[in-house]
């Protein structure tokens, strides 16, 4: 493997802060890998689209990280369904900020999501290095498991996601439940799909105890608290834990003394499309005096957040990974989680937390009565949450990634052969 990367993150910034707009678990795997790259002396230029006329044009985001601020479109305001229409512009800037450095100035391409895929399938092309391809997130997958109310992504996204994999010349899946869905919705060649799992930062988000993490946030020691850490969308699904909380609490009035929902996360897709959906459910619930909004917080503030709580519920409809989870267990804090794609590889059923199968406030509110009763089995779960949070490691994603770039050089020099 050579000695430079270009990683195309067209629509997010690994530079932005996670939890709010379009800022999730991309930007901190985007980031990380960059981080963990670098260090294993690959030079990483992140390509990312300017949405503020403050930025400057290139910054330095770690040793051996240069973050690239490309100007396409509009800074602010700009949706993601508008983007594609931006993408000639993008590409054409990626390809001239490359034309003023020496011929073979980058030795791969790795892109994340189907937009950045469009652009590194070009750059493929005209710079003759292997593309390598992260979905994090498929159409088809998502319209096979839409929320109430959430909009089905559009043809266009689709068929530009099956051009980004005849493209690639390696895909990589964060689970095996992904690598599947690329086979068997994509058409994706078996041999071109690469397993490596996302990681974790467990300097950040190791055990802390929980009575500390709740003296430091204002919290009662005694308190049952449930989290819900990401974007506010549909697709996350808050409000099934709302909706849960409800129910357990006319199951048992009494809860409500003891009870804290820190919901935190900003708006994101379709959900800033009704930005106070999620307070007004609280209030026609009736349990606005339980839940409480935080803003999106730093990394160092989530694992503080994390490590308070009784259990972090995750109830997506759908998760390529499930980042959050994995930085939850990280704390000891055992996960409540949707028993859809890699979120069933995340959590380990009855180990590091637990699955429901369904979206059913009535099945949350009992798998979570089951922690609420059971302080020894909170224990349990989370002694085995640390350890199993213990196999997800940024540097071992760094180490298989370069092994990926390596394998993408290969299938590409013999394709070019034949």
């Amino acid at each position: 493997m050579g000695e430079r990367v270009a990683m195309i993150s067209l629509h997010t910034s690994p530079l932005d802060q996670p939890g709010t707009g379009d800022a999730g678990g991309m930007n901190v795997y985007v980031i990380e890998l960059s981080k963990r790259l670098a260090a294993q002396g690959i030079e990483v230029d992140v390509f990312t689209r300017a949405t503020s006329s403050a930025l400057h044009q290139v910054v330095e985001a770690a040793d051996g990280v240069l973050v690239r601020h490309i100007a396409a479109g509009p800074f602010e305001g700009l949706t993601k369904g508008e983007l594609p229409g931006q993408l000639c512009t993008f590409a054409r800037e990626v390809l001239r900020a490359e034309a003023i450095q020496p011929l073979g100035h980058y030795d791969a391409v790795h892109s994340h999501y189907w937009l950045s895929g469009q652009v590194g399938a070009l750059a493929r092309d005209r710079w003759n290095v292997p593309l390598v391809h992260s979905m994090h997130t498929m159409a088809k997958v998502k319209n096979e498991a839409l929320a109430e109310g959430d909009t089905p992504e559009p043809l266009s996204r689709i068929i530009g996601e099956e051009q980004v994999v005849d493209a690639a010349d390696l895909l990589v899946a964060n689970t095996h439940t992904e690598a599947q869905q690329l086979v068997e919705l994509y058409g994706a060649s078996p041999d071109a799909v690469e397993v490596i799992h996302p990681g974790v930062d467990l300097s950040v988000f190791s055990p802390r105890g929980r009575a500390e993490a709740r003296r430091e946030l204002g919290l009662p020691e005694d308190a049952v608290v449930l989290l819900f850490a990401g974007r506010i969308q549909p697709l996350k699904a808050p409000d099934v834990l709302l909706r849960a909380v409800d129910v357990l609490l006319q199951q048992d009035p009494s809860l409500r003394r003891r009870l804290v929902v820190p919901v935190v996360g900003g708006p994101s897709g379709s959900g800033l499309e009704h930005p106070t959906a999620l307070a007004d459910l609280a209030a026609d619930l009736g349990i606005s005096d339980v839940v409480r909004f935080v803003p999106p917080v730093t990394q160092t503030e989530l694992a503080v957040w994390s490590s308070a709580a009784t259990a972090v519920a995750v109830p997506s409809y759908n998760e390529s990974f499930g980042l959050v989870a994995v930085e939850a267990q990280a704390t000891g804090t055992p996960v409540v989680a949707a028993a859809v794609g890699g979120l069933t590889t995340v959590v380990r059923d009855g180990v590091s937390g637990l699955l429901v199968d369904t979206h059913e406030p009535r099945d949350w509110a009992a798998t979570l009565r089951r922690l609420i009763d059971d302080p020894a089995l909170v224990e349990q779960l989370g002694k085995g949450a640390v350890a199993h949070a213990q196999e997800f490691s940024w540097d071992h994603t760094a180490e298989r990634t370069l092994e990926a770039y390596a394998r993408a050089a290969g299938r590409m020099r013999a394709e070019m052969a034949t």
